[in-house]
């Protein structure tokens, strides 16, 4: 890590607990603001840092700008919400890419699918009730986007990393508890815990640049 971006993972832990603490208090005229000026310091750790491997940096540098994306579209009303989703689903096509790019451990790798099958198996009936719910029109955009965020974990998995596994993890905790919260049952706590799980995940995945 470059004194630049050990500055910059400040900044951006300052940002992250910032917003975490405005979406816990409900003042949402903040978010336009703590939202994504959080993920523009950590793209600034991840473009800063000193990276064991470039082409990896860049391919992760990517799935950081577009997932940028996603949170200014799911901060708009409802109707943002698919142009939210394909960002991150694009997010993670970029994360993916760039976790092959690194050496890869087939035994970890079928850890990480264990995991993701075991998690697919207890999300069918919940994906069943959307298919008959209010919300049956996403039921396509989020069985992709459950996909594409699976190969992301399996691959995060495969490199054997415990940040990249961490964050990867976390990533998925995240959009499990924002996908609950918003098609399901919604609790209080819940929008917190989606942002402290998202900003950990994120930041597990810059910090696996450092070490491949």
């Amino acid at each position: 890590m470059t004194p630049v971006a050990w500055g910059l993972a400040v900044v951006f832990a300052v940002l992250a607990v910032t917003d975490w603490t405005v979406v816990g208090t409900g003042r949402r005229a903040w978010r336009p603001v703590t939202k994504p000026s959080a993920l523009v310091a950590l793209i600034g750790v991840a473009v800063t840092l000193e990276p064991v491997d470039p082409a990896v940096r860049a391919w992760m540098v990517v799935g950081l700008v577009l997932s940028l994306a996603g949170d200014v579209f799911l901060l708009g009303s409802r109707r943002w919400f698919v142009p939210g989703l394909v960002s991150f689903l694009a997010a993670h096509v970029a994360y993916v890419v760039g976790l092959l790019l690194a050496p890869t451990s087939p035994g970890w790798m079928l850890v990480g699918l264990a995991l993701v099958a075991a998690a697919a198996v207890a999300a069918v009936p919940r994906l069943a009730r959307l298919r008959r719910g209010e919300h049956a029109s996403l039921l396509g955009p989020v069985v992709a986007y459950l996909v594409v965020i699976s190969a992301m974990v399996v691959t995060a998995f495969g490199t054997a990393h415990p940040w990249a596994v961490a964050g990867a993890v976390l990533f998925y905790v995240s959009d499990a508890t924002l996908a609950w919260n918003r098609f399901l049952t919604e609790h209080r706590r819940g929008p917190t815990v989606v942002m402290v799980t998202y900003h950990l995940g994120q930041a597990g995945l810059v910090g696996w640049l450092v070490q491949g």
